[in-house]
């Protein structure tokens, strides 16, 4: 597996009253496809992982690569705190049909390096799917370092990392391990434009799941090292980075997905968008809708 581009990690949609939203799921999923989008995660931290039940993470995954088809490759988020479940829930999505694991660092255990390297090493010494590596420090409370990715980056079955530490060097330190079957992808949104020239593969985006084809078009034009470009088309959408920042994610992408009609509210903890920010998600709102327009309309031509 060789991933690249723009990816996206799926907010999950509910209903008024709760439950999945398996239609608004499905739309959600149509416009990715439509948009260009060339892979997605389930049940990541923008989609709510850790507040879904289990047979509401199975629906989500199952209609999730039955939907896709195999178009685009569908990952599933499975980092847990212990290895043996992450183990057991990657085996698992395995059987659901999932084409790659996204791990995170175990949360709030907190290990050293060579704890996580023997938590990764038993994950893909298991087997059960190619294991996408996944670092965000300020969710876990645990930094997996650049010397720790690089003693991984040789195994066959770890074919990635998603970083979210936003520092250039920490970016250049883990391109050095980049290889034909370890892509380098960054995990924020504000910075990957950067990244991608610096020699990134791609993203794992949360602000594409409201702005596919602008994101497709951001990773495009890096990818192809036409700078100007991409630059120029990054600080369009960094209004909307900077809205997407004002609360927790996935508060605000889901506050931009309700007024696309995709889905209602979070799950608590999680708390609906303050109202003190609500005239920002109607410009952002605004925006998102201009820039896939502009967008579509230049695929169309």
């Amino acid at each position: 597996m060789r991933l690249s581009g723009s990816i996206t990690a799926l907010a999950t949609p509910f209903t008024a009253s709760g439950e999945i939203d398996l239609d608004a799921w499905h739309t959600l999923l149509a416009l990715q496809l439509q948009g260009g989008t060339q892979a997605v995660v389930v049940a990541g931290s923008t989609g709510e992982a850790a507040a879904l039940f289990d047979a509401e993470y199975d629906l989500l995954l199952r209609s999730a690569v039955e939907f896709v088809a195999g178009r685009i490759p569908v990952l599933a988020g499975t980092g847990l705190s212990n290895t043996a479940k992450t183990i057991e829930l990657t085996r698992h999505v395995a059987a659901l049909g999932a084409d790659a694991a996204l791990v995170v660092t175990p949360p709030y255990v907190r290990p050293t390096q060579a704890g996580l390297l023997a938590h990764y090493r038993a994950i893909a010494d298991d087997d059960a799917l190619p294991i996408v590596l996944y670092n965000v420090p300020g969710r876990t409370g645990g930094d997996l370092l650049p010397e720790t990715v690089g003693a991984l980056a040789g195994h066959r079955r770890i074919v990635g990392i998603k970083e979210a530490v936003a520092d250039p060097q920490r970016m250049s330190d883990l391109l050095a391990f980049k290889s034909d079957g370890f892509a380098v992808l960054s995990g924020d949104d504000p910075t990957a434009c950067r990244a991608i020239l610096a020699g990134a593969d791609g993203i794992i985006s949360v602000g594409s799941n409201v702005l596919p084809a602008a994101f497709r078009r951001l990773a495009d034009l890096a990818r192809g090292g036409r700078r100007g470009e991409a630059e120029g088309w990054d600080a369009r959408l960094r209004p909307v980075y900077d809205f997407l920042a004002l609360e927790p994610n996935p508060i605000p992408v889901k506050a931009l997905l309700a007024a696309q009609g995709i889905g209602h509210g979070l799950r608590l903890p999680l708390q609906p968008l303050s109202a003190i920010h609500h005239e920002a998600a109607r410009q952002s709102a605004a925006l998102v809708v201009e820039l896939e327009h502009l967008c579509r309309d230049t695929l169309a031509a």
